[in-house]
């Protein structure tokens, strides 16, 4: 077996640190080059992590120098490729993947953890937006800071999203007085947020973030058949109530074929801001055990913490304000992990094939 087989075997079998998935494919090593002084390989990655190449490049030199006493080279790229969605839907245009973040029931903390997974994906290279389809009580535009904007338009057709810490943004709540209720009917609003997604000009992003309204409803499950979504996450916390909700939720998704690529857990437990106590206050081992019994990833547990919700509230979301360390970490760790199950199913082909023109000679 000649050394370049030997490395691309013991690459493929490498774990991503802090998780049990293997990142790299064989089709992502596109070129070895082997001479007497050193050996260059060339990777490119379906996922994104532009904050981790130190790590991953330490990661690959390791395993290679276990084959070989020759000096690597490595040269890493990021590449986030389109994948499937529901059959008899295409992908939209401008859009490589949509999340679809979703609940139960509200009050879990769904739009903070929409808002938080996009900026922390987007601060690990990837092209992000976030639509706020929560028409009866858009946050989005509060949680960002750009409450008091207005989209434009250059066509008088179409929307060109707002951007907020480097990532896109659309919500209802740009285009109606805040206090104003929103009292509309269901086909009214599956109608809006169609409008909403595909009226607005995003400009090639690799993953865009969908804040879906909380419930399981006739609403959310129209907008789950219409929006081509790539995969969702479930939010909530540990509470028995919250988590029979939760799974509602999940086989929602499951009907109309959607994978599902994790739980996120939110108000995991809460420390004392005076003494330090960590008390389990809506229990624990919920979505834990949710995930068991649905055989899904638990993608991280956050805590229950009052700097989440006063950054928010002055639309500095806790990834992007530098003043939380931990809670960033377990975002950024939700975010990798969220990257690399997409990195994990079918990829999308229709764009490679040409297109079949019949023409009159």
């Amino acid at each position: 077996m000649n050394i370049e087989k030997k490395i691309t075997d013991e690459l493929v079998n490498t774990k991503f640190p802090g998780t049990d998935i293997s990142f790299i494919k064989e089709k992502s090593i596109k070129k070895i080059t082997v001479d007497e002084s050193e050996i260059e390989i060339k990777i490119e990655l379906n996922f994104s992590a532009a904050k981790q190449v130190s790590v991953i490049k330490n990661i690959i030199q390791e395993k290679i120098a276990l084959l070989t006493p020759v000096k690597t080279n490595v040269l890493l790229s990021f590449n986030v490729k389109s994948h499937l969605v529901q059959q008899g839907l295409s992908p939209l245009k401008g859009v490589k993947n949509i999340i679809a973040i979703a609940s139960g029931k509200g009050g879990v903390g769904k739009s903070t953890t929409a808002v938080n997974l996009g900026l922390a994906l987007s601060l690990e290279g990837a092209r992000v937006g976030i639509l706020d389809a929560d028409i009866y009580g858009p946050s989005q535009p509060k949680m960002l800071g750009i409450s008091n904007e207005k989209p434009a338009s250059k066509d008088g057709k179409s929307m060109e999203p707002l951007l907020a810490h480097g990532v896109q943004v659309m919500s209802i709540g740009f285009l109606v007085d805040q206090e104003t209720p929103m009292v509309w009917r269901g086909p009214m609003v599956t109608s809006t947020l169609e409008q909403l997604l595909k009226e607005t000009n995003w400009d090639n992003l690799d993953y865009l973030i969908i804040d879906l309204p909380p419930g399981t409803g006739d609403v959310q499950l129209t907008l789950a058949q219409k929006i081509p979504v790539t995969g969702a996450i479930i939010v909530t916390t540990p509470q028995d109530i919250a988590l029979l909700d939760a799974r509602k939720g999940l086989k929602m998704f499951e009907k109309v074929n959607v994978p599902i690529i994790g739980i996120v857990e939110n108000m995991s437990t809460h420390i004392c801001s005076n003494c330090g106590h960590e008390e389990h206050i809506f229990g624990e081992g919920g979505g834990l055990q949710m995930s068991e019994d649905y055989h899904v990833d638990l993608l991280g547990s956050l805590p229950l913490d009052i700097s989440i919700r006063e950054q928010l509230d002055n639309g500095i979301p806790t990834v992007v304000s530098g003043k939380h360390e931990k809670i960033t970490a377990i975002y950024s760790a939700i975010a990798i992990k969220t990257s690399l199950k997409i990195a994990a199913l079918n990829e999308d082909s229709s764009n490679k094939f040409p297109k079949i023109v019949i023409q009159k000679s």
